[in-house]
């Protein structure tokens, strides 16, 4: 995969004087909703990630606060990408490298994933992910 494939995807926002609401169905995202998980508490100047998928497809959403994605393929090309809206998801498919730093205080990360749990998906080491 190439980075030319991450996409910025608008969350629908439906605005209300008592605040808004923003709704993530199927037809927002390009997959089925296997798994949902949040970020959160990460300690300043600490990173999540450090790895690739084989097959999982991923929509982060920075709910509170602000993070950056570093996003790496296997030309060596990278692209670094600010999430700091709750209305905006950064949808990252399968074998691209991520890493996510940059924690503001009080940032929770919110992952919507298209695959269940599985170690074996993971690639963890950056050389053996250029290799593939």
């Amino acid at each position: 995969m190439s980075l030319s494939q991450i996409k910025i995807i608008d969350i629908p926002k439906i605005t209300d004087v008592r605040g808004n609401l923003s709704v993530i169905e199927n037809d927002v995202i390009p997959f089925d909703i296997k798994r949902v998980y949040y970020l959160y508490d990460v300690p300043s100047g600490s990173y999540r990630g450090g790895h690739a998928h084989k097959q999982l497809q991923q929509l982060l959403i920075a709910i509170s606060g602000s993070f950056d994605v570093v996003l790496k393929d296997k030309n060596g090309d990278k692209q670094t990408i600010t999430l700091n809206k709750p209305n905006k998801g950064l949808l990252i498919p399968n074998m691209v490298w991520r890493e996510l730093e940059e924690f503001s205080s009080g940032a929770i990360c919110l992952v919507v994933a298209s695959e269940v749990y599985d170690k074996d998906d993971y690639i963890r080491d950056f050389n053996v992910f250029c290799a593939s």
